[in-house]
């Protein structure tokens, strides 16, 4: 019988000055891009062999990483497919002077184990030996479904210039510092640049500065290739009181043809924030078009898909809504 390999890795950071972002504290951009590497770092440990993101699922941002701050992210595999590893990071941050670490986010990763030809190939079956690792295995599989419904439910939608809430559109190429270990742009890069399309939306709809508070159903459809064009296109489909949710599509080809392919896609939340750090309301979006009341409705759909998830329930103001409706 073989040896297990280590199911856990942690990586360390110093949040450097150059990790600020437009909040004064680390962009989540910057936080998921540690939260790629670590969990990569996780499962090719225990595939023994190169992997690639496939999606990253329900990453709430608590609390600020800031500047000079010591952070520390923990991948650890709960659970493991035929070749998928299902990996639950945490991100914690402190003063590296001393004292205690505070826990800032945490999502589960789900990384893919590839061959030397591109296709999936089988890892070693993962299987929990204590408490609390059977207690992750459980709550990894009850997600299972519940991602295959907010997967199902984004790609059963149609983006197409007859919405007419804010929209940008960001371009550029893919360059030789973004790759990755495969050769290819790497995950935690394309997350980043999600989160800065998402905060160019954000923040010129309501006019303010604004942060991620949460990323959800990040897929990644397929490998995004050096050198080739770029463009991420950040759409608002919903607001709550002060939240702003925006839809991030990421689309890349050869600059030599005309075609771009969706290469990843996620829905961002997003809020702005006072001077004390303290989230403010902002104008709340009115559907014009049928495509805006078709995606705000989508919206709010995966809302009450995610509330059903282990730990989770409806946004205060649906709450609010429900409970008038029914009284």
């Amino acid at each position: 019988m073989s040896e297990r390999p280590a199911n856990s890795v942690t990586l360390r950071f110093l949040a450097a000055p150059t990790d600020i972002g437009h909040s004064g504290s680390v962009d989540a951009g910057t936080v998921l891009e540690w939260v790629d590497k670590a969990a990569y770092a996780a499962a090719v440990g225990w595939a023994k062999s190169y992997c690639v993101t496939a999606y990253v699922g329900n990453i709430h941002f608590a609390d600020p990483v800031n500047s000079g701050d010591m952070v520390e992210v923990t991948a650890t595999i709960v659970y493991t497919g035929r070749s998928s590893m299902h990996i639950r990071t945490v991100v914690s941050s402190g003063d590296p002077k001393g004292g205690a670490a505070t826990m800032r986010s945490q999502c589960m990763v789900i990384f893919v184990a590839v061959g030397e030809d591109g296709r999936p190939t089988p890892v070693q079956q993962f299987e929990p030996s204590t408490p609390e690792e059977l207690e992750q295995r459980d709550h990894a599989l009850a997600r299972i479904r519940i991602r295959e419904q907010i997967v199902e439910a984004m790609n059963a939608q149609e983006y197409t210039d007859a919405g007419t809430a804010e929209r940008v559109v960001l371009r550029f190429m893919a360059a030789p510092t973004d790759v990755n270990w495969g050769g290819k742009v790497h995950g935690g890069i394309v997350m980043k640049w999600i989160d800065e399309a998402a905060y160019v939306c954000a923040s010129r709809y309501c006019g303010k500065d604004t942060v991620a508070v949460f990323s959800g159903g990040v897929r990644f459809y397929r490998p995004l290739l050096i050198g080739h064009v770029v463009e991420v296109e950040a759409r608002l489909v919903y607001t709550g009181a002060k939240s702003m949710h925006v839809a991030v599509h990421v689309r890349s080809g050869d600059p030599k043809g005309g075609e771009l392919s969706l290469t990843t896609y996620c829905l961002t939340v997003m809020v702005a924030r006072d001077a004390e750090g303290t989230s403010v309301p902002i104008p709340q979006w009115v559907p014009v078009s049928d495509e805006d009341k078709r995606l705000h409705a989508h919206a709010r759909h995966l809302l009450e898909i995610r509330a059903a998830a282990p730990g989770n329930r409806l946004p205060n103001h649906l709450l609010q809504a429900r409970q008038q409706a029914a009284g």
